[in-house]
């Protein structure tokens, strides 16, 4: 009997090794290499032939393609449809991730009775048993006898299933339960997951329908499978929320039908998810009266301005080493910040320990945090809390100057939207700028962290 050939596959960029090592030599992962079997190829070898022998293909001028804007149809979520673009392409594969019992069978469960009021939709679930799906869509109050449901893992029977009832919208939840009669490893497997989701992205193009994979993650919070699994799909969402919290955040991380970085957000509800028309709100302080330490920084995500409160809180340490920790914000952008304002504007917190905190989970990623921040510090260290009706928002530089940042106009239409009355920017986003609000603009980070100290008194 001839010996069954073993080949081990990285999981992070999918190229096979003949012997197992602690390394990838192609993409250099860690401990990312697993054990498959290679599908049986049925005969010997085939020589490979020449590029003399393929018949070529006919090549088109881009002028020459009528480049039409895609259909799309509504998920029946709003928030949803903003992170997508829009709403769902026809023929385009999403992948969907987030920590488990975080919602998305939910959230999915309620697109599809969204879309099957209009069109034929088809929920694949190889994790739960009809009757748990059932129970899920009466306890949301959705109508069962619209929604359509497969028990199955085996690629080819979804497939097959799918090409005779021929959905508009298809879910499967998941892409690591799911098994091919190709392969001989198991379920779950780096080539049964590549090779599950490549015959599924076929199925999508090929007919039209818009497909959704739900795959697992990691303990470190990404994707679970191949790197290759997010290049093969048209959108990449993430599902994100803190713990104890009600609030849901779905985050796109790639999208070619839209933008990506698009942020949508939900509130968890004894009826399943709804959406949050208005996340400006729920990541403000209810409050009444400033506090000590805090600022409103306007903030965008995707397409969308937002307004998230920056909280700062500098102490006295007994450390010989102060402690420096950042949540919501880069650590390395803080110690930069801490050293500007001790270098040009005199604010030393050498010998305190200092925390800052962007509320509501939200985590900023961009540079026009660097002035909230700064004045939230100042308020901290000071013990008195900024002006009523405050926001604030520039990049500042090594050199201590304000820079200004993008969308510079939207983001002072929304503050005003929501009610605050004075915001403090970088004087390159005051020009032009026609927003009801008082515009205070500062070339360098001395100059308005000034004006926040006058405007306290």
């Amino acid at each position: 009997m001839a010996k069954t050939k073993t080949l081990y596959v990285c999981g992070e960029c999918g190229a096979s090794q003949p012997k197992w090592s602690g390394q990838c030599p192609d993409c250099g992962a860690w401990n990312s290499l697993e054990e498959s079997v290679p599908a049986d190829t049925g005969g010997p070898r085939q020589r490979t032939r020449s590029w003399t022998g393929e018949a070529s293909a006919e090549v088109v001028t881009l002028g020459a393609v009528k480049a039409e804007d895609t259909p799309r149809f509504s998920s029946g979520l709003s928030e949803l449809d903003r992170v997508l673009g829009g709403g769902l392409v026809p023929g385009s594969v999403t992948l969907i991730g987030g920590d488990p019992g975080i919602g998305k069978s939910t959230l999915l469960l309620q697109a599809q009775a969204a879309v099957a009021e209009r069109l034929k939709s088809l929920y694949v679930t190889g994790e739960e048993s009809a009757a748990q799906v059932a129970m899920r869509a009466r306890r949301l109050g959705l109508d069962p006898e619209r929604l359509e449901c497969l028990t199955e893992t085996r690629l080819e029977t979804i497939l097959a299933t799918a090409a005779a009832n021929r959905p508009r919208f298809l879910v499967v939840d998941s892409i690591q339960t799911l098994w091919s009669d190709a392969l001989q490893s198991a379920p779950g497997a780096v080539a049964q997951v590549r090779e599950c989701a490549s015959r599924l992205v076929q199925f999508a193009k090929q007919t039209g329908c818009s497909v959704v994979l739900v795959g697992h993650v990691t303990k470190e919070g990404a994707l679970a499978g191949p790197r290759v699994l997010e290049h093969m799909v048209d959108g990449v969402l993430y599902f994100e929320s803190d713990s104890g919290s009600r609030f849901r955040l779905i985050r796109s991380v790639k999208n070619r039908f839209g933008a990506a970085n698009e942020l949508g957000v939900f509130a968890m509800t004894d009826g399943g998810l709804r959406a949050v028309s208005n996340p400006s709100a729920i990541f403000l302080s209810e409050d009444s009266e400033p506090a000590a330490g805090s600022c409103v920084l306007v903030t965008r995500e995707g397409t969308r301005p937002m307004l998230v409160e920056v909280q700062a809180l500098v102490a006295p340490s007994s450390l010989s080493q102060p402690r420096r920790v950042a949540v919501g914000i880069d650590a390395g952008r803080l110690a930069m910040l801490l050293a500007v304002m001790h270098r040009h504007c005199g604010i030393q917190v050498g010998d305190q320990d200092v925390f800052v905190n962007v509320t509501g989970g939200i985590r900023v990623g961009e540079t026009a945090s660097d002035l909230a921040v700064a004045l939230a510090l100042q308020s901290s260290l000071r013990e008195k809390p900024p002006p009523r009706g405050l926001v604030a928002f520039g990049e500042v530089g090594l050199s201590g100057e304000l820079r200004p940042v993008y969308n510079g106009e939207e983001r002072l239409r929304e503050a005003a939207q929501q009610g605050f009355r004075t915001a403090l920017v970088p004087a390159g986003n005051v020009k032009g700028v026609k927003a009801k609000l008082d515009l205070r603009g500062c070339k360098r980070l001395a100059d308005a962290l000034a004006a926040a100290r006058e405007a306290e008194s």
